[in-house]
């Protein structure tokens, strides 16, 4: 028998139980999908979390106290300032305190609960790089005079402004009121948090009506040569050190944090995440190959007397085991074919708030693994075929 008629005999197998060949594959385009849209989503998600740290820039240090409180180890505004010294810390470019807390923010009746509400310095716009799409920045005046001015996020715009200009417009927060003189222009966000859902101010007006004048949340310091990170980082431990002292065998009360190392950290954490949901979603294309398995067990059984009269006119046992192991494969391919299609139509939707982007490499992967699993779990079945003996195939009821 040539190859051709034993494919065509392989189909004729497939087509002969719709219904049961439908549901095989369906065992397989689940478990092919899920693992490539669920690979999308650590990957969509990493790359959103990645694009905020780029965002931010990689020539920034952030300083964050080991404690919060009153008491020693506090960041203060003076420990800020320090950070600035020409001759301890030449590869500073600017240093940006950050009082940072939650409050709700109301206009006219709307109000809305703005997740950081950050008081800092007019040099945290360009540290950050967060540009202000429409109005204009604070100034080093409001700041010193302590003027209530705001800049708000994209989210609060909306929320309180919808339809409306922001910029004049007067919101109220800790029941003080605040004038907005400019909207920050949109950032990409990652599903757990809006970066758009901000507000920044002048920090003495945060301090003096929302914080107070305890210690502050944070320091943001931009170093003046993107290549120099590391030696800024080594300048500003050395004055941290002399502002914030340690006693005895007591750790450090502060922590710095290297944009670049943190970028460095969140794509290993990302591959390690997106492995782990590679790995959960393809236990259900194993429980699609004992679907295989269980199908083509009693496909075998159904055609005992079909495969008796076929060795009987001398088909030979390597042609039935062919037979069957390429109608396991066509089910198992697809059923891939289309779980591909519903992973590829699954990623133009957002998913638990991250936008899937596929990763071609795991589309080839799924696929190749569903072919694999058809050959495998359709072994048995085929070998079970191919060694029936003619004369106990023909007896078979």
């Amino acid at each position: 028998m040539t190859v051709t008629e034993t494919i065509r005999f392989a189909l004729r197998g497939v087509a002969a139980n719709k219904l049961r060949s439908a549901l095989t594959m369906l065992g397989i385009l689940i478990g092919v999908a899920a693992v490539i849209l669920l690979v999308a989503v650590g990957n969509g998600s990493a790359q959103a979390v990645t694009s905020r740290i780029e965002a931010l820039g990689t020539n920034t240090l952030t300083v964050t106290g080991a404690s919060r409180g009153s008491g020693p180890g506090g960041l203060t505004v003076e420990v800020a300032d320090a950070l600035a010294d020409p001759v301890l810390a030449p590869g500073v470019r600017s240093v940006s305190p950050l009082a940072t807390t939650s409050t709700t923010v109301t206009y006219e009746g709307a109000d809305h609960e703005v997740a950081q509400f950050v008081g800092t310095r007019p040099g945290w716009f360009a540290a950050s790089n967060s540009p202000v799409a429409a109005g204009a920045a604070f100034t080093a005046d409001d700041e010193a005079q302590g003027r209530r001015v705001v800049v708000i996020g994209q989210t609060v715009a909306d929320e309180l402004f919808a339809g409306l200009d922001p910029v004049g417009r007067q919101v109220t927060a800790g029941g003080a009121l605040f004038t907005v003189v400019g909207v920050l222009a949109p950032k990409s966000s990652t599903g757990f948090q809006d970066a758009n859902d901000t507000a920044v101010a002048p920090l003495s007006a945060v301090r003096e009506v929302l914080t107070g004048y305890g210690p502050i949340s944070s320091i943001l310091v931009e170093a003046a040569d993107p290549g120099e990170v590391d030696a800024v980082q080594a300048q500003i431990s050395t004055v941290l050190a002399q502002r914030l002292p340690t006693t005895g065998s007591a750790s450090a009360p502060y922590r710095i944090q290297n944009a670049a190392q943190l970028l460095q950290t969140q794509t290993e954490t990302a591959d390690t995440f997106t492995t782990l949901l590679g790995a959960v979603a393809a236990i259900s294309l194993l429980v699609g190959g004992i679907g295989i398995t269980n199908i083509m067990l009693v496909t075998v059984t159904e055609r005992t007397r079909e495969i008796g009269i076929r060795k009987a006119l001398g088909a030979r046992r390597r042609t039935v085991l062919t037979q069957f192991l390429i109608e396991a494969t066509l089910l198992s391919l697809l059923g891939g074919a289309l779980g591909v299609a519903a992973a590829l139509l699954g990623s133009r939707f957002t998913i638990v708030g991250v936008r899937p982007v596929i990763v071609p490499s795991s589309v080839a992967l799924a696929l190749g693994v569903s072919i694999a699993i058809g050959l495998f779990f359709g072994g048995l079945p085929a070998a079970r075929a191919a060694r029936l003996r003619p004369i106990d195939a023909l007896r078979y009821e």
